[in-house]
């Protein structure tokens, strides 16, 4: 028996492949499914089931265009409403791969409709256990993603509750040599304290996770609510993309219109993936500086709303298809009205902020910490700073005076980066700044 685990950084999404026999099961597949096929020609294994943890709501899944090229059954809960073709996994259902078997398990908390798949290896010992959203390593799902998405919606109140009995009643009696496999490890947004290790076992999480800690129910609800991440714009859209089943990877990547001849881009909103030096130097007036990093697809899916269109522009054909393919993943591909690379519009400079003046006279500047909450909670770094975090700024730029120059930071300069553009194209009148990377000095 394999069991493989793909590891995704950017989304911080682990997806999974067990292998029996020539046999081959994918555990939340992510956008792109030809590393599954890759791996399945690897060990000369036919693809034969899909199953979904539950529609996740941080990434698109390739469930549906498997299922379409492999003939793969795909199978989820039949809490999950799903409209694509499948076969129902809950309580009880049994998938039998040569002669180990996976077992569903109801687990509702992230959401009404999460199921875990525990593994049962030839000697027919329990072995390992896929909890997708429900169990990470050093914490457990957030229960606020499906008040408002999803066949069932949930308070996150009844959904931190029904977490409470999945892990206790469910998760926490299974023996403790059994290998948890989650769906994200540290840097996803589906938790807010994961631990670097990308799987562990039940054991170390009843020894180690603060949610698997002795506690009644209400100090659990509580515990869990507390400090959450931000839900980025995006979250509620790939629910409901998840759950119809997405396009297939290539067709809609390949559907960008990458036009060979500059047009005008003033019709939507620009995403300029160029690094912040670059767009400093000369961008497209009103674009913002969305840099293609480690969590392009995040940051953009936090700015730009789903129901709304935008230019990509980028340095070159290469990085113009990495940053297309990374909003395929979050399942904006289709979003983009075009895909170029930097225009000849792009002369606006960045105002350059003089460093000794903003030193000897911080009070002749708005600050802005973009930061968020959870940091800003545990202190800010300039007393009188505006708090408004990077996903709020494009609803609250109204809320910053333009009576003074505005200076802008972060933690370390991306987001900072980010949110000069979002506000030099709503305030004008005053320069502002981003201090970057300098934001080091007050820590």
């Amino acid at each position: 028996m394999i069991i493989h685990q793909f590891y995704d950084k950017g989304l911080a999404h682990a997806s999974y492949a067990i292998v029996r026999s020539g046999k081959m099961i994918v555990i939340d597949p992510a956008r792109n499914p030809q590393p599954y096929y890759d791996f399945a020609t690897l060990h000369e294994a036919e693809i034969v089931g899909v199953i979904e943890t539950h529609p996740h709501a941080d990434f698109v899944s390739s469930h549906f265009e498997i299922h379409q090229t492999t003939g793969a059954t795909i199978y989820v809960s039949k809490l999950a409403g799903a409209e694509y073709p499948h076969d129902t996994f809950d309580d009880g259902d049994v998938i039998k791969l040569e002669d180990i078997k996976l077992k569903a398990i109801n687990t509702p908390g992230h959401s009404p409709d999460s199921i875990c798949i525990l593994l049962e290896d030839e000697n027919s010992k329990d072995c390992a256990i896929f909890t997708g959203d429900t169990l990470f390593a050093g914490d457990v799902g957030r229960p606020d993603l499906r008040e408002s998405a999803g066949n069932i919606t949930a308070k996150k109140e009844e959904l931190a509750r029904q977490m409470y009995h999945s892990t206790r009643e469910k998760l926490m009696t299974l023996p403790a040599h059994v290998t948890v496999y989650p769906a994200h490890g540290p840097g996803s947004l589906c938790g807010k304290s994961m631990s670097p290790d990308l799987h562990s076992t039940i054991g170390k999480e009843l020894r180690e996770n603060y949610a698997l800690q002795l506690m009644d129910e209400l100090a659990f609800v509580n515990t869990l609510m507390a400090d959450q991440p931000f839900m980025p714009k995006y979250f509620g859209y790939d629910v409901e993309l998840n759950k119809n089943g997405a396009p297939g990877f290539t067709e809609s990547i390949a559907a960008v219109a990458k036009p060979s001849q500059e047009i005008d881009l003033s019709d939507a909103l620009i995403i300029d993936t160029r690094n912040r030096d670059a767009y400093r130097k000369g961008h497209v007036k009103g674009s913002f500086n969305l840099q293609d990093a480690e969590k392009f697809e995040t940051w953009l899916g936090s700015v730009i709303g789903p129901d709304e269109a935008f230019y990509l522009i980028a340095e070159n054909d290469a990085a113009l298809d990495t940053a297309i393919t990374k909003a395929a993943k979050i399942g904006y591909e289709r979003n983009i009205k075009a895909a170029v690379l930097t225009p000849s519009t792009a002369t606006e400079q960045s105002a350059c902020l003089d460093m000794a003046d903003f030193k000897a006279n911080p009070d002749n500047y708005t600050i802005i910490d973009v930061r968020n909450w959870a940091e800003i909670k545990a202190g800010k770094l300039f007393a009188d700073a505006l708090t408004i975090p990077l996903p709020e700024l494009r609803e609250r730029v109204g809320e910053i005076p333009a009576d003074k120059p505005i200076l802008v930071h972060c933690a370390a300069g991306y987001r900072s980066a980010a949110a000069v553009g979002i506000i030099s194209a709503s305030v004008t009148g005053v320069p502002v700044y981003d201090l970057g990377e300098a934001i080091n000095e007050w820590k």
